[in-house]
């Protein structure tokens, strides 16, 4: 199989979350992923769309999140990014429990999901340009644990 891509732009919407995350889960699913699989995925899409949404555009539905995923072999390669207002410390806002609205009783623990659910993560930002996540995930098929 070669590979295979797709691109999904929407408001920030706290409502769309939900889309996004079952959006790449049926991307993803060609590959048969394992039920962990998917949920790490899904949870890692998750936590980078709310983040999005409610840092990088202080939940401003006119602001658009931008998803790119693409498939090559056994990789799923996935970038969630927006053009909001960008992370001012990079490595604070990556410690665990840091988080730059508490009064939204927000965890401070989305980056750190994020990296302990893929097998790459990374994390650029610009002031004032915004913010993408870039992660990568090798699915382990269930088909091969079954051969």
């Amino acid at each position: 199989m070669g590979r295979n891509e797709m691109t999904l732009t929407f408001s920030a919407r706290s409502e769309n979350e939900a889309f996004a995350r079952i959006t790449v889960a049926s991307f993803v699913s060609q590959l048969d992923p394992t039920l962990e699989e998917l949920n790490d995925l899904k949870t890692a899409v998750s936590e980078a769309v709310t983040n999005a949404i409610i840092h990088g555009y202080d939940s401003d539905p006119a602001g658009k999140v931008i998803i790119e995923a693409s498939i090559d072999g056994d990789v799923v390669s996935i970038s969630i990014s927006d053009n909001g207002r960008g992370i001012e410390d990079l490595d604070l806002a990556r410690q665990p429990l840091y988080t730059s609205k508490p009064e939204l009783e927000r965890s401070g623990m989305g980056f750190t999901i994020m990296e302990n659910f893929m097998d790459r993560f990374e994390v650029t930002s610009a002031l004032g340009q915004g913010t993408r996540v870039a992660m990568l995930k090798r699915i382990e098929s269930k088909k091969a644990l079954y051969n």
